[in-house]
């Protein structure tokens, strides 16, 4: 795919996910008063939202959605010998944040809470607790071993199902609700709900989540090896020399 289509899905898909986490948070704070079910509906729909988001847009872009898998990728494929520019993994990073303010000011229109209008502000949930940073440290970390064992067992037709089942149950397992995406995090302070976050928090919970990268690619290595060495393409015209046969 040409390199603009493809910083353009980025851009979109995460302006989509954080839209659809926003969104279900706004909408479950709407229709129910029980923290549980709010939670639930939020896990659901975020989970769901995301596992269709990378089957969709997998094709064209990866699907990364996400700083942290983009970094994962690109340090990967070097690895592995390919020649991968470093200005493709700098334009999906710009494209992403981009994308998820976007996707936070939709969700916040979609409900009436316009920027500069009523009802709307940045978010006041303040996340700095020693506890919250571990917890998103880990949901980060299990997020990469999990997107890099995919890669490195040759799964990565299971990704769309298996990191949406793994951030579901994240969400619930974690005591940072499982940002788990320096992106989003970035776009869900936009967003003065219960799935936003304060702006003043956005240091620590995102230094969280790159040393919970750092912690997962570090598991990875011993779990599944290094990358695969990449092969230079084959000749489409040489064939294979023959063996002279005795008459």
């Amino acid at each position: 795919m040409p390199l603009g289509r493809r910083v353009f899905a980025e851009l979109v898909g995460t302006a989509a996910l954080v839209a659809a986490v926003v969104g279900s948070g706004l909408q479950a704070a709407a229709l129910s008063d029980d923290a549980g079910v709010r939670l639930l509906a939020n896990s659901l729909a975020s989970a769901l939202a995301l596992g269709v988001l990378i089957a969709l847009l997998g094709p064209v872009s990866g699907g990364h959605l996400n700083p942290v898998v983009t970094l994962c990728a690109w340090w990967s494929r070097r690895r592995a010998g390919e020649r991968v520019p470093a200005r493709e993994a700098a334009l999906y990073l710009a494209a992403q944040p981009v994308g998820a303010a976007a996707g936070a000011l939709l969700a916040e229109a979609m409900f009436g809470r316009t920027p500069g209008g009523a009802g709307w502000s940045w978010s006041t949930q303040a996340r700095a607790d020693g506890h919250l940073l571990l917890g998103e440290a880990v949901a980060t970390a299990g997020l990469v071993l999990l997107v890099v064992g995919l890669e490195r067992l040759d799964r990565a037709r299971l990704a769309p199902l298996a990191v949406a089942a793994y951030i579901g149950a994240a969400i619930w397992f974690t005591s940072s609700g499982s940002f788990a995406n320096p992106a989003a995090t970035l776009g869900r302070s936009f967003t003065d709900s219960s799935t936003g976050i304060a702006p003043a928090s956005l240091p620590g919970f995102v230094a969280a989540q790159l040393l919970g990268a750092l912690a997962g690619a570090a598991l990875a290595a011993p779990l599944y090896g290094p990358p695969a060495v990449a092969r230079p393409p084959r000749d489409p015209v040489a064939r294979p020399a023959r063996r002279d046969r005795a008459a």
